[in-house]
């Protein structure tokens, strides 16, 4: 018999989150419901009961056989997507390429006119590095890839502008010039839109052939039992849901 401890996830609560998400693919998959709706889970707990779980995004990629998702947060009038998701800090800058670069681009271009109805959306691009590198000088990826895919974007007729520094291009006097900003990891661009619009930030799943939106925070298991959580991001992520459900 499990022993359950408020704010203590195990493993049975692992295998809980697990078969509720499944249950939930499944009322998509027969259309049942319109959209989901995730709420925060204890990937650790989940891990324990399905090895190398990553989180919903990459678990509803594996079942709705997409290769290429991504993670589109809104708030008001920012929205950001981050390349890399959900790997160490150190791995980010071998992860990207030139090709995960441009589909996550393509994806948000395509997100902003299909969920927004935004016709020729303003995209600005972080630089990876320091200053953007500084031509160079901070590090090279932004020459050797980013530049490149910029350049060859622009001849596809898609607007897209940068690299930036990260560290001034959320700046709202900066930002308001564009509909999405394309983040090149989890808290580079997490920071910034967390830090402006915490409470109203909206994870939206993008490439998925369904609606999926979460709430922008974590279990928060330390105020567990408190009653002082804060239910403001997942009434905009509900909102957010009905709004672009067909």
């Amino acid at each position: 018999q499990t022993k359950w401890r408020l704010g203590k996830p195990n493993r049975v609560s692992g295998q809980c989150s697990l078969d509720y998400l499944n249950s939930a693919v499944e009322f998509l998959k027969k259309k049942k419901i319109s959209a989901l709706v995730t709420a925060p889970v204890c990937k650790e707990a989940i891990a324990k009961f399905q090895p190398h779980f990553q989180g919903h995004t990459e678990y509803l990629a594996d079942h709705f056989n997409k290769k290429n998702v991504g993670m589109l947060f809104v708030a008001q009038n920012l929205k950001t997507l981050i390349v890399t998701r959900h790997i160490p800090l150190k791995r980010v800058s071998q992860s990207i390429t030139s090709s995960l670069l441009v589909k996550s681009i393509q994806m948000t271009d395509q997100a902003l006119k299909d969920y927004f109805k935004i016709k020729r959306p303003r995209l600005a691009i972080c630089g990876l590095n320091p200053h953007a590198g500084e031509n160079g000088l901070l590090g090279r990826e932004e020459q050797r890839i980013i530049i490149p895919v910029i350049k060859k974007l622009h001849s596809n007729r898609l607007h897209i502008e940068g690299p930036f520094p990260a560290d001034t291009l959320f700046c709202p006097d900066k930002a308001k010039h564009y509909d999405a900003i394309i983040a090149m990891y989890h808290d580079q661009g997490l920071i910034p839109i967390k830090t402006l619009y915490f409470h109203k930030v909206v994870n939206l799943t993008i490439g998925l052939p369904v609606i999926r939106t979460s709430p922008s925070h974590g279990t928060a298991f330390d105020i567990a039992g408190k009653n002082c959580a804060n239910p403001a991001s997942m009434i905009e992520a509900i909102k957010l849901a009905a709004q672009l459900a067909p």
